[in-house]
């Protein structure tokens, strides 16, 4: 349907074309100066396939038949978005979304590494790190070159599926809402709200490998690989520990991932006002707009962090009655157990400054890998757009000829 109503605009671009070619080369200039040159290499593919149909014509009328089908291009594509043709289907925003996902977190697993050991309330004397870079080195010559990956492959399991659900709900909800909210234009609301519910279908399927993640990430973590972590925490925990910082993660993301969005779309009005594919303006933007979400939500990571590892030489710091068993003053029978409890201990255990424990790491981590998801994201879904439209105008013109 969508690609005969494409060609139906096509055709009536055509022959408006050809009864007034004053129109057509006016419109055609002001399309072009509004995307600057985006399309001018699908254009001429266009061109190429319609070149047999318009043989022997005059060159003036061929010129004109030109000028419409970029016209029709640049009219089946998304002003408001990206500058990206009209159509993309879920399927393919999931797959772009994945696929930016396990890129982001894969490339930047080392320095999360990192932001995790530096966000521990009571680390180890041989795990007290100055800054990054030392915390790198120390790691590598120490432990050896493979421990900053350890967990490396719970984060990609969990990272396809989640950032596919994340990225695809939030560009169906984001023009869903775009539409009541603020008809034909960007609403900062409405990204905002998109998403906070594309959150929470992301932190419900990644949570569990945050889990075993962050427990691997640990000094002296005493698990041999994910396997046998995701098995201790289950016969020693029980299944709710997989889901023990969940509310504490929407806590910390819905206002990041709002902050993230709504900055990251006003940006790009900044520096990239006609949404074209713009591969610098989606990494500055998103290495910003990752900057700022993350600095300003670092003590609710701190206080997830804590929840995930249940660190044992803080919870050997707790008084006996701490933990939900009180009274037993064993560590291992203390539990640090939801949000609240979380902040208590950070703020006794840490005062103020404890909150923003690892917030260098944390945004050396964040820059980059916003930066890496949204332009990964933006050139696979532009691409696999692409594709399917070349295909689908192919095989359309194929039928008629």
């Amino acid at each position: 349907m969508e690609t005969d109503g494409f060609v139906r605009r096509r055709r009536m671009t055509a022959e408006t074309a050809g009864n007034d070619p004053g129109v057509a080369g006016a419109s055609a200039g002001a399309e072009v100066r509004w995307l600057g040159g985006r399309f001018w290499g699908v254009s001429e593919s266009i061109v190429g396939s319609l070149t047999p149909r318009i043989g022997g014509e005059a060159e003036l009328q061929t010129v004109e038949l030109i000028r419409s089908a970029q016209d029709a291009q640049t009219e089946d594509s998304e002003p408001d978005y990206e500058g990206l043709p009209q159509g993309a289907s879920t399927s393919t925003h999931m797959l772009a979304g994945a696929v930016a996902g396990i890129m982001e977190h894969c490339l930047m697993f080392p320095i999360d590494c990192v932001k995790t050991r530096m966000q521990s309330l009571q680390p180890d004397p041989a795990a007290r790190y100055r800054n990054v870079m030392d915390a790198l080195r120390r790691i590598v010559a120490t432990e050896g070159v493979w421990r900053p990956l350890r967990g490396l492959n719970a984060t990609a399991v969990g990272a396809g599926p989640a950032h596919a659900l994340y990225f695809a709900s939030y560009e169906k909800l984001k023009k869903t809402l775009s539409d009541v909210i603020h008809p034909g234009a960007n609403s900062h609301l409405a990204n905002g709200a998109a998403g906070c519910v594309a959150t929470l279908l992301h932190d419900a399927v990644m949570n569990p490998a945050e889990v075993v993640k962050q427990r691997m990430q640990m000094y002296n973590s005493p698990y041999r690989g994910v396997l046998d972590c995701v098995r201790a925490v289950w016969q020693k925990e029980g299944p709710a520990a997989f889901y023990r910082s969940y509310t504490t993660q929407l806590t910390m993301n819905v206002p990041f991932q709002a902050l993230h969005f709504m900055t990251y779309e006003y940006l790009q009005e900044l520096l990239n006002p006609h949404r074209q594919y713009n591969p610098s303006s989606h990494m500055l933007s998103g290495a910003l707009a990752g900057a700022i979400a993350a600095a300003a939500t670092t003590p609710l990571d701190v206080c997830k962090t804590l929840l995930n590892t249940q660190e044992s030489l803080t919870l050997s710091s707790l008084p006996s009655g701490q933990g939900p068993s009180q009274g037993q003053g064993q560590a291992a029978h203390r539990r640090i157990s939801g949000l609240a409890h979380a902040f208590r201990t950070v703020y006794r255990l840490g005062g103020l400054p404890g909150f923003f424990k690892g917030v260098q790491a944390r945004v050396i981590y964040q820059m980059p890998s916003t930066a890496i998801s949204w332009s990964v994201y933006e050139f696979f879904k532009y691409g696999l757009t692409k594709h399917q439209h070349n295909k689908r105008r192919k095989q359309h013109m194929e039928a008629e000829m």
